[in-house]
C-alpha cells in the first residue's frame, strides 16, 4: 500500500566477511545498492533513475535486506538481488504498490425516479449511484445484505468509476457498496433506503402540488372573464391558452 515501508529480504541472517551483496532494480537493472562486507561498505545510490529512491532506502547492516520507507506507486516493479562470496546466489522480487482506497459516495439520482403500477400493486423505485474517484486496479461492486448483485472492475490508471442501482424507495433490506484491490477494501453502507429516495416522492408531490394550483388560476380566470361578460352585457369570444411546464 502507498505510504507503506516494505522490506525485501537476503537469504542469510547474517553476513560473512566476504559477502558483496548488489540490488539492481527495474528492466534496466539500475544499481541502487552495494554492499562490501569486508570493507564495511554499504552504498545506496537513490539518485537513480529520476531520484525516485532519493531518502527512501535502507539497509540492513547485518542481513543485507533492503527497506524502500513510504513507498509509491512508482517504486512499483522488480528488484534482483546478487550475492558473492563463497556462495554466488541471486534472488528476485516482484513489487507492487496500490494506492490507499477512499470510502465510496452513494447519491441518489432524483432525475430517475419512476413508479410501477397493477392491480394488486404499487411501487416507486429510486436510482441509486455508488461512485469514486481516481482509482485504479479495484471492483466496485453493490451488496443486498451478503448477497452481490452487481460489480465493475477496472484497471486503467486514475480514472472515476460508477455503479448504477434501481431499488424501491420503500425497501426495507440493508445495502452496501464495496471497493476493493488485491490487498485492501472499504465499505459504504445504505440501512434505510428512504434516507435517499425521499426525493423521488417529494419530487411527484410537488409536481401535483404545482399543477392543481395552476387548475385553480386558471378556473378563477375563467369565472372572472364569465362575470365580466355578464356585467357589461356584451358578448364576446374569448380564447385562454394555458401553459402548464
Amino acid at each position: 500500500m502507498e505510504g507503506d515501508s516494505v522490506t525485501l529480504k537476503t537469504n542469510v541472517t547474517e553476513l560473512h566477511g566476504d559477502d558483496d551483496i548488489t540490488w539492481k532494480y527495474g528492466a534496466e537493472k539500475s544499481l541502487i545498492v552495494k554492499i562490501s562486507n569486508e570493507k564495511q561498505i554499504f552504498s545506496t545510490y537513490d539518485d537513480v533513475p529520476d531520484e525516485r529512491f532519493r531518502d527512501r532506502l535502507k539497509v540492513d547492516h547485518q542481513t543485507g535486506s533492503l527497506t524502500i520507507t513510504n513507498i509509491t506507486t512508482q517504486h512499483a516493479g522488480v528488484y534482483e538481488q546478487q550475492r558473492r562470496g563463497a556462495r554466488l546466489s541471486s534472488k528476485t522480487f516482484s513489487v507492487s504498490v496500490y494506492p490507499r482506497l477512499s470510502v465510496p459516495v452513494i447519491t441518489s439520482n432524483s432525475s430517475q425516479c419512476s413508479s410501477s403500477s397493477s392491480s394488486s400493486s404499487s411501487s416507486s423505485y429510486c436510482s441509486l449511484v455508488c461512485s469514486v474517484v481516481n482509482v485504479s486496479h479495484v471492483t466496485l461492486s453493490w451488496y443486498k445484505g451478503n448477497s452481490s448483485l452487481s460489480s465493475i472492475s477496472v484497471s486503467d490508471l486514475s480514472i472515476s468509476l460508477s455503479l448504477p442501482l434501481e431499488v424501491e424507495s420503500q425497501d426495507k433490506n440493508s445495502y452496501s457498496c464495496v471497493i476493493n484491490n488485491p490487498i485492501s477494501n472499504q465499505t459504504q453502507h445504505l440501512d434505510i433506503i428512504s434516507q435517499l429516495c425521499h426525493t423521488c416522492a417529494g419530487l411527484i408531490s410537488a409536481a401535483v402540488a404545482a399543477a392543481g394550483s395552476l387548475l385553480i388560476i386558471a378556473g378563477f380566470g375563467i369565472f372572472c372573464i364569465c362575470w365580466k361578460c355578464r356585467k357589461t352585457g356584451q358578448e364576446g369570444k374569448y380564447n385562454l391558452l394555458i401553459f402548464i411546464n
